[in-house]
């Protein structure tokens, strides 16, 4: 469905959304969509699967989800078509006109072109955040706090929730970790790309000799996975459960009781706090919760490895590696993936985000067809 442009004012192309969305295995196959709508219609049909609701939510939801992709795949390809047709026939005057109309088409096709982006499962669930500051004491701290500011600073741009669940303060500045759920229109969709190992080059401003320092810090992003969907038992013989008082800033509205609460599950050693209310009962409840996601998706990533590895595929760890450098000194942000820079990173350390998410959001796109066994024909 290329857009017309030989005459007149040069159209704006359509990169090569459609025959990405045309390749066989691609993520973007429009034809495959198709057959797995059909498949899901017929399992919809059958009275057998309400009989099943967790399973019936699940096949009501992708299919939605599918309909929605292939319906406005099938109305953009019918309006450019036509669109090339009325630019066939249309004189110069007419032809300015219908560029504007065409540059609506584009971005409907970007649009639809980014909905087809969330491959990951629970895309649509809220982000559960959490980031901590690598080895350097200080400075590490501070940047953890700052890309904790960068990210709520997002959520704020695009009006979305942010609920803090911990928080342990820097020494000086920052936090040594913290961790927070972000709740909006596909948050964890939005998010995924953003996992990973965070580094800082900068001139210390802790630092009275003015010397450029290297500092790290992890994001872990997981998905609040619906309970209903977690199927976890965890023994009380496997958890540790320490209680505190509740950090903050002080004055009327600080906890002036043990009511954090921290539990630790002893066979992995992750630790989940959680100080959002001050009820000792309701914050052992939500840690409890954050605690079996967190659990949940260390199973799923396993599932996928082993799952990748009995295909033949290399199953490659993430966690980790670099993904992106911020250089304040010299002015630049790159992502180690995808390639992009960024000069302003003021901006973006100010929650100006979007563009390296979508970016992102694509690696793992092609990265996902890669380990899945696509071909780029």
């Amino acid at each position: 469905m290329p857009l017309h442009g030989e005459r007149g004012r040069e159209a704006r192309p359509c990169r090569n959304y459609w025959k990405n969305w045309r390749r066989s295995g691609s993520t973007f196959d429009i034809p495959g969509k198709t057959r797995r709508l059909n498949e899901l219609d017929r399992e919809l049909s059958d009275p057998e699967l309400w009989n099943n609701q967790d399973r019936a939510r699940k096949v009501t939801q992708e299919a939605g989800s599918l309909r929605k992709i292939v319906e406005d795949y099938s109305t953009l390809n019918s309006d450019a078509t036509g669109l090339n047709e009325m630019l066939d026939i249309a004189d110069e005057e007419e032809r300015a006109m219908l560029m504007e109309e065409q540059e609506g088409l584009q971005r409907r096709v970007d649009d639809l072109y980014r909905e087809t982006l969330f491959t990951m499962k629970h895309a649509d669930t809220p982000a559960i955040v959490r980031i901590k500051g690598g080895a350097g004491g200080t400075e590490a701290q501070d940047w953890a706090g700052m890309l904790a500011r960068m990210y709520m600073r997002w959520a704020e741009r695009r009006g979305y929730k942010v609920d803090l669940l911990d928080e342990v303060a820097g020494d000086q500045a920052g936090y040594q970790s913290i961790e927070f759920i972000i709740r909006g229109e596909k948050a964890f969709g939005m998010m995924a790309p953003e996992h990973g190992v965070h580094r800082l080059v900068r001139v210390s401003p802790f630092d009275s000799n003015n010397r450029r320092q290297t500092s790290f810090a992890s994001v872990d992003v997981v998905p609040e996975v619906p309970e209903e969907e977690i199927d976890i038992h965890i023994p009380d013989s496997d958890l540790r459960r320490d209680v505190f008082r509740s950090q903050g800033a002080g004055g009327q509205g600080v906890n002036t009781t043990d009511s954090a609460v921290r539990l630790t599950h002893l066979p992995t050693g992750i630790a989940v706090a959680c100080q959002i209310t001050r009820s000792q009962i309701k914050n052992h409840e939500l840690a409890l919760q954050i605690l079996k996601q967190r659990l949940y998706d260390i199973e799923m990533k396993k599932r996928e490895a082993e799952e990748l590895a009995a295909r033949g595929a290399q199953a490659k760890v993430e966690w980790g590696s670099q993904m992106r450098s911020y250089v304040l000194d010299k002015q630049y942000i790159k992502d180690h993936r995808t390639g992009i820079m960024s000069h302003n990173p003021a901006d973006i350390l100010d929650g100006d985000l979007d563009e390296l998410m979508w970016a992102g959001l694509e690696w793992m796109a092609g990265k996902r067809v890669a380990d899945e066994g696509g071909d780029d024909e």
